[in-house]
C-alpha cells in the first residue's frame, strides 16, 4: 500500500522537497535542497538530507562528491590542515621553550628602533613577521600554557567542521588570511606593538563560523556565545592584542560571505578571487602604512 503526497500549495514559501506541504527553511548541506525536521540528519555544519546521508554510507556516490558549497571530498575526511596547523602550532611552542630567540626573531613587530639606530620589524624589511607570529604563543608559565591550549582547542573545536565543507585549500586560504588580517591591523593601528599567537586566525575561524552556519540554516546561538564572550575578554584583559582579534574576525568573516553566497555559476571565480584580492588590499595596506613610517 503506498500513499500519495499532498501537491505543494501554491506559495513563494520553500517546503521540504520529500515533503512538499511542509515549510522548510533550512537546506542540505550536500544538495542544498530544502528539508523538514523529518529529514534533517545533523551534519558537521548544518544538516544533511536522507538520501545525500544514505548515499555516502554505502558509497553510491561518486568518488569526489561536492558539498553545497563547492568543496570536494567524502563526509568522512580527515581534516589534515586542521591537524597539520595544530601539529605545527605544538611544535613551535616546543622550540619557543628551547629557545627565547624563536618568539623575539618571529613574532609580530612594526617598527622598533635599536640603541644603534638600526630598524626591526616589519618597517625594517621583516615582512615575514606578519606570517610567523599566527604559529607563536606567549612562552612558557602558566600564561602561556593557557594561550595555546584555547587556541588550539577552538581551533580543533570549529576547524573540521569548516575544513570539510568548504575544502582543504579554501580553508587553509580562509586561516592564513584571517591570521594576516589580525597582524595588518595591529601594523595599522599600533606600529611600535608587538603580539604573538594563533588568535587572529581563530577569530577567522569563529566568523566564517557564522556566515556558513547561517547560510547552511544552522543554530546560530554556539557560535555568537564563543564570540561574545571571546571579544569581552578582548577588550576587558590587558596585554591582549584587541587589534589581532578584531582584524581576523572582520577578513574572516569577509572571505566567508564570498564563499557562502557566491552564485552557482561564478563560485570558482569568487571562490578564487576573493583571497587574492583579500592579500593583495592587505599588502597595499602594509606598504602604504612602511612608507608613511619610512
Amino acid at each position: 500500500m503506498s500513499t500519495e503526497q499532498s501537491p505543494a500549495p501554491e506559495t513563494s514559501v520553500p517546503t521540504c522537497y520529500r515533503h512538499p506541504g511542509r515549510e522548510s527553511h533550512v537546506r542540505c548541506t550536500r544538495c542544498d535542497r530544502y528539508i523538514c525536521p523529518d529529514c534533517m540528519r545533523d551534519a558537521a555544519v548544518g544538516h544533511q538530507c536522507v538520501e545525500c546521508v544514505a548515499g555516502g554510507n554505502r558509497g553510491a556516490r561518486s568518488a569526489a562528491p561536492r558539498t553545497v558549497l563547492g568543496a570536494r571530498g567524502p563526509v568522512s575526511a580527515v581534516p589534515v590542515v586542521t591537524y597539520s596547523l595544530i601539529g605545527l602550532c605544538i611544535a613551535v611552542y616546543l622550540a619557543e621553550l628551547a629557545s627565547t630567540r624563536v618568539v623575539t626573531d618571529f613574532m609580530m613587530l612594526g617598527r622598533w628602533v635599536q640603541p644603534d639606530g638600526e630598524v626591526i620589524g616589519v618597517a625594517g624589511g621583516q615582512w615575514y613577521r606578519l606570517v610567523t607570529t599566527m604559529f607563536l604563543h606567549e612562552r612558557g608559565g602558566s600564561l602561556g600554557f593557557t594561550h595555546i591550549l584555547f587556541n588550539m582547542w577552538a581551533l580543533y573545536a570549529v576547524g573540521p567542521a569548516l575544513e570539510q565543507v568548504l575544502g582543504r585549500w579554501r580553508y587553509l586560504a580562509l586561516y592564513l588570511l584571517s591570521g594576516l588580517g589580525g597582524s595588518v591591523l595591529l601594523y595599522l593601528v599600533d606600529p611600535s606593538g608587538a603580539a604573538v599567537g594563533a588568535s587572529g586566525a581563530i577569530f577567522g575561524l569563529f566568523g566564517a563560523y557564522f556566515v556558513i552556519g547561517r547560510r547552511l540554516g544552522a543554530p546560530a546561538g554556539p557560535i555568537v556565545f564563543l564570540l561574545v564572550i571571546n571579544l569581552v575578554i578582548t577588550f576587558s584583559v590587558k596585554g591582549i592584542s584587541w587589534e589581532g582579534h578584531v582584524g581576523g574576525l572582520v577578513v574572516g568573516a569577509l572571505i566567508a560571505l564570498a564563499y557562502a553566497y557566491a552564485p552557482a555559476a561564478q563560485r570558482r571565480l569568487f571562490h578564487l578571487g576573493m583571497p587574492v584580492l583579500t592579500l593583495l588590499a592587505l599588502a597595499a595596506l602594509v606598504t602604504a602604512k612602511t612608507l608613511a613610517l619610512t
